[in-house]
């Protein structure tokens, strides 16, 4: 009990110099399990009994605690497993736990970034920018959310480099998500994205990539600088995912895994989920496969968008299987503790939507400067190439009424609300504006007329029966959902 009480005093007071003596320490904790077990219990211990007093308080959905707290549970597990079994580079293990660690690292200019912010504008400013600074791509995938290409259209390295800069100086960003196109075919200047990383190391980078220009000399330098995770799509079996991606991408799929896994990268799965491989991706079979054989560490699950390359209601998940997936989501979390994330049903862990530079949320940078919401609402109101030759920076971004419209809406909808104070907390497994509350959504477009990034989202606004087929979906979803938010989060 003693060293217990010892290992909470330490969480709680954690540090730089302790995350780097924990690492030194991991070889001893391989040898001895117990104690490693123990620190991992005792951190858990905790976990669970903020999570109790944070229910006991009453301004959150009680169910919605709970789901944030397995995610984090599952993620502490996670790492602890790979840890024990060897399956870090050095580097890579000091970088996780500085982001398990958090707040207690967080340097003090990056604090005094948050205050200030905060002071400015009455709330807590973003977390993180998603960049996707190339739209080029070697595989053309049937439903590509980016209708990516062989186009060269990318962003300047001065711009991509500014702006990672920027998110850290006025909003004490650390983490950063990388997507494309794909972003390995980056260059600019004679720069590519591991530069990004590299330049960036007391940051953590997610990347989402097609896998197939990861060899071994990538994968050696992503574990050697530690703070990238790559996400490897895949649609589930080899069969689906060529079925989409081409054929003997697979192949490719698989040597990359090996590299990664003989590097000692910490990376992972990310899987587009329609009405046709939903029950697929999901199976047992598919995820014993991924986690166990493949040696995934964690798995992004994103629903399909009826947006990008030859867009179409016709692959959209039906309500029906939304209810399954919801169910079958949180049972391998709760269950087999796996860190796995579906962005609509783990919507409930992140208190909704975080799209538009909610406050712990996001904003995204494409490749031709233009500047969106989110990934899947492809319509923008300013250019960060605008914003910079006049003298302004991402704050003024940030503060564009558009994406303003947009957190008021999320606000409206319950983020920050104080539970059954603030008035209704509304249904967070349905948090998207776009998808899951379209006619809203098509309102604040209306109003506020962001440029549509490219022909597709053009086409989406002009067609009458893509409303109409869109607003009854929302309308069958919220029948079947909305239940299982009062039952299950609420009371």
């Amino acid at each position: 009990m003693k060293l217990e009480r010892e290992l909470v005093s330490f969480q709680r007071a954690a540090g730089a110099s302790k995350v780097r003596m924990i690492s030194r320490l991991i070889p001893v904790l391989r040898t001895i399990k117990p104690v490693a077990n123990l620190v991992v219990s005792s951190w858990e211990k905790q976990m669970r009994e903020n999570a109790k007093r944070e229910i006991e308080k009453g301004e959150k959905p009680p169910g919605a605690i709970k789901d944030r707290l397995e995610i984090g549970v599952s993620i502490l597990r996670t790492v602890e497993k790979a840890i024990l079994e060897d399956r870090l580079s050095p580097q890579t293990i000091h970088k996780l736990l500085n982001v398990l660690i958090g707040e207690a690292i967080i340097k003090e200019g990056e604090k005094r970034a948050k205050q200030a912010f905060e002071k400015k504008y009455g709330v807590r400013p973003p977390s993180f920018i998603l960049v996707s600074p190339t739209k080029k791509c070697n595989l053309f995938c049937v439903g590509c959310y980016a209708d990516s290409d062989k186009t060269e259209v990318k962003l300047s390295w001065p711009v991509l480099d500014r702006a990672v800069g920027e998110a850290r100086s006025l909003w004490g960003a650390r983490f950063f998500v990388i997507s494309g196109g794909e972003p390995l075919l980056y260059e600019d200047g004679g720069k590519g994205i591991l530069d990004l990383v590299e330049k960036y190391d007391d940051s953590f980078f997610l990347m989402y990539t097609n896998g197939t220009l990861i060899d071994e000399k990538a994968a050696r330098r992503m574990a050697q600088t530690g703070n990238i995770m790559p996400a490897v799509s895949v649609e589930g079996s080899r069969e689906t995912t060529e079925k989409r991606r081409g054929r003997g991408v697979f192949q490719k799929i698989l040597e990359a895994f090996e590299h990664l896994r003989q590097a000692k990268v910490f990376f992972g799965i990310s899987l587009t989920i329609t009405r046709n491989n939903v029950y697929e991706a999901f199976s047992d079979e598919v995820i014993d496969y991924y986690f166990n054989k493949v040696g995934a560490h964690f798995a992004w699950a994103f629903q399909y968008m009826p947006i990008g390359r030859a867009f179409t209601l016709d692959l959209l998940p039906t309500p029906e299987q939304r209810v399954w997936m919801w169910q079958r989501t949180w049972q391998l979390v709760y269950e087999r503790h796996l860190f796995l994330i579906d962005f609509w049903n783990s919507g409930t862990a992140t208190h909704g939507c975080v799209s538009a530079g909610r406050s712990g949320g996001y904003l995204v940078i494409n490749w031709d400067g233009t500047v969106t919401p989110c990934v899947f609402i492809p319509y923008s109101p300013v250019n960060i190439y605008e914003i910079y030759s006049q003298g302004k920076n991402l704050n003024d971004v940030w503060a564009n009424p558009f994406f303003a419209e947009i957190r008021k809406w999320q606000t409206e909808y319950g983020y920050g609300k104080n539970h059954g104070v603030e008035g209704p907390v509304k249904n967070w497994i349905r948090p998207c504006p776009f998808r899951d509350h379209f006619q809203e959504m098509y309102e604040i477009l209306k109003k506020h007329r962001p440029r549509p990034i490219d022909e597709n989202a053009a086409e989406t606004l002009s067609d009458p029966e893509y409303y109409q087929g869109l607003v009854e979906y929302d309308r069958q979803v919220a029948a079947l959902l909305d239940p299982i938010w009062e039952q299950k989060y609420l009371h």
